[in-house]
């Protein structure tokens, strides 16, 4: 079992560019937003960790596998920089522990003598809701 998985610096390639959306001067004219890109399958990762982080329905991985996160959250370069590690390494213990396997059991007696009670008093209220009979009418 891979708890704890530590990603290599050189596995990983880290960027710097310009943050969208407001910040005034400074959001045109320093390179605050930080791109973490890294390539799963070519990563030292376990094959098992590799293949439930690529099965993930995640917009920030690619067909060819490379997981892309674009931090511009804070006005630093380094909080950013923490801010997307600290996103990849969620991503990477979401996927450490299996997935425990679901066996398949046989319901209880008493599980199916409740559901077959359940339905036995649903079917008494229906069968109330039917229209008046004809004893009931004068003539």
């Amino acid at each position: 079992m891979h708890t704890a998985f530590h990603v290599p610096d050189s596995e990983v390639e880290v960027t710097a560019v310009r943050a969208q959306g407001a910040g005034g001067q400074n959001v045109n004219k320093v390179s605050s937003a930080i791109h973490l890109r890294f390539n799963i399958p070519g990563s030292s990762m376990p094959a098992d960790m590799k293949i439930r982080l690529l099965a993930l329905k995640d917009g920030r991985i690619s067909r060819d596998g490379i997981l892309v996160i674009k931090a511009q959250s804070h006005r630093s370069q380094d909080m950013n920089r923490l801010d997307a590690f600290d996103r990849l390494h969620a991503l990477i213990k979401s996927v450490a522990i299996p997935p425990k396997i679901r066996r398949a059991t046989k319901p209880t007696y008493g599980s199916k003598q409740r559901r077959l009670e359940g339905k036995s008093k649903h079917s008494a209220i229906k069968a109330l809701r039917g229209k008046a009979s004809d004893s009931r009418q004068s003539s």
